[in-house]
């Protein structure tokens, strides 16, 4: 179910209150809308038949468009969907740094932000955490960072 409400206009100043805001409002949106923002567009996948499961769960595939059904076509458009709403929260000057970004993991990431400031950004979010209690190992940080960097 979409649900039309505001759409929280990004701030560069405010960058840390508009993400909250956006990711309650990508939420109810669709639960799987932080994913694909998180993680890049949800494969649709079926359980591969021809191989015989003696242990564990089935290899999966790539379900071929002609076999999707409308369940599977939403999920797919998620992606568009989630650019569609990034779009609109930036004003004209920050919405042409970004348009040619093909993802929307690129999109998320501070427009114009370099990787210094990215890198700031990020260890002052990881203080955060630690001061709430949730302790990140370095191998979960870097994952963490490798996944938030452009492809490019």
């Amino acid at each position: 179910m979409t649900h039309f409400s505001k759409v929280p206009m990004f701030s560069k100043k405010d960058f840390d209150d508009w993400k909250i805001r956006m990711q309650a409002h990508l939420a109810v949106q669709d639960n799987d809308i932080w994913f694909v923002i998180t993680n890049g567009p949800l494969k649709i996948i079926k359980p591969n038949t021809a191989i015989a499961v003696t242990e564990g769960a089935p290899q999966m595939l790539q379900k071929q468009r002609s076999e999707w059904t409308s369940e599977d076509t939403k999920k797919s458009n998620l992606d568009n969907i989630a650019k569609d709403i990034l779009y609109k929260t930036l004003d004209k000057n920050t919405f042409s740094k970004i348009k040619m970004c093909p993802t929307k993991k690129e999109i998320w990431m501070k427009a114009g932000e370099t990787l210094s400031e990215f890198d700031e950004r990020f260890n002052n979010l990881v203080n955060e955490l630690v001061a709430l209690g949730k302790e990140l190992g370095n191998r979960e940080v870097t994952f963490k960072v490798l996944r938030a960097l452009p492809k490019e």
